[in-house]
Formats: C-alpha cells, structure tokens, sequence
C-alpha cells in the first residue's frame, strides 16, 4: 500500500467478522509499530494482548461504564469529557446518565467489545514520558506524544495486512479498576484500548477539514495556508 493512500484510508474501524486474527500476525502488526517515535526513544509502551474471556469481558464492563457517561454528554448537548467543561456541562450529562444506558444497544460496539477478535491494551510508562506541559497551569498533553504515534503506527500496521482497528480511550476514565484488573504497575497508565481484525464494514471515504481550515501564516490570525 502506497504511503499516501495508507494516511487517507486508515479510518476507525469497529465492525469485525468472526474471523480470528493469529498471534503471529499481531507479532508482525507490532513488529512494525515499534518504530514508532517517542520522545528521547526511550519506547515507554508496553502491549498487553488480551485472550482470557474472563478479563475481556471486565475490560468491556470497565469501558461501557464510561461509554454510558460519554453517550450521557451527546444527550446533554455538550462535548464529551472536555477539559474545558464548566460544572453546568457536568451536570447536565450527569442528568442524562439514565437515559444513556436505557439507549444501550447490545450489539453496537462497547457493548459488544469483549468479543472483538484482538484487544490490545497500551500502556504508558509515566516515568520515562516527557511531559513538557506538566507544571503549566491546565490540562497535560504532550507526553501523549511519545505513546500515540505508537498506537496508530499498530493501526497502519493492521490495514497493511487488510485489517482495521481502532484506538479507544473510554476504559482509562476507569484507569484504577483497569490496572487492578490487568495487574498493570502504578508507575503506567492506560493509554488506549486497541480493537482490531477483520473486516466487515470500513469507511468508504474519510472526511476531513481543508488544510485551509486549519493552518495559519506567522499568527494564530494570519492568513491561511494556501496550495497554490
């Protein structure tokens, strides 16, 4: 797959077959995503590969928790879980917590995501990430920055072989339960869940803001990025 077409195909994929995927080829998937880049390539992931159906099952329940408080915020008319929500915004998907799990679907995705043929967990080390934003006075994200290139190089990877995947970030809002489930050390973090196998229904076509929309000369105000 030619690299172009590979960064405008790879979309979210949640729709699987039952078709399983080998072990092998999730050792290939994340042969390749392994070089990834991370800040001072000190590679502060680790991968676990989920089989057990007991500890599947646990990770959904974890995950479909907080999936009920983000189908919550949707309800209440507000962005999701934003770092800049005010305690109106809070309490109004609070509000809507009831009416989220009534509108449960048991087949869509989080309901049905211990049955996804790879569940991958990636965890952060946090003392090997270079959080340059730790100290600023508002929400942390750079050391995001030495994790995620990561998880969507393992995505890339999937679709290379004719696989889709997901990156999921619902069951870290349940992050102590998950450590305690998956006996994961106190010094990582869940960065992501990461769903990935064959599949039945893949995007057709991504849509996206122009370069335009989003690109600047010298100032946030300056004038926009033009191809000419």
């Amino acid at each position: 797959m030619e690299l172009t077409d590979a960064l405008r195909t790879t979309g979210s994929v949640r729709h699987f077959n039952a078709e399983a995927v080998a072990d092998d080829v999730v050792y290939a998937i994340l042969d390749d995503a392994r070089f990834a880049p991370s800040g001072g390539n000190r590679q502060a992931w680790h991968v676990i590969v989920v089989h057990d159906p007991a500890v599947r099952r646990a990770v959904r329940d974890l995950y479909l928790d907080r999936w009920h408080d983000y189908v919550a915020h949707l309800l209440a008319g507000v962005v999701p879980f934003s770092p800049l929500a005010s305690p109106d915004d809070r309490a109004a998907a609070l509000d809507q917590r009831n009416a989220a799990v009534a509108a449960s679907d048991p087949t869509g995705f989080a309901e049905t995501l211990d049955e996804v043929p790879v569940m991958l967990v990636v965890c952060a080390r946090l003392d090997l990430l270079a959080a340059l934003d730790r100290d600023l006075d508002r929400y942390q994200l750079v050391g995001g920055a030495s994790v995620y290139p990561f998880v969507w190089s393992i995505m890339l990877a999937a679709h290379e072989r004719g696989l889709g995947a997901v990156m999921t970030t619902m069951a870290t809002g349940n992050e102590p339960a998950m450590l305690e489930v998956l006996r994961i050390p106190s010094n990582y973090a869940v960065a992501s869940v990461v769903a990935l196998g064959h599949v039945t229904t893949r995007p057709a076509r991504l849509t996206r803001r122009p370069v335009e929309d989003f690109t600047t000369i010298d100032h946030w105000d300056g004038a926009a990025l033009r191809a000419k």
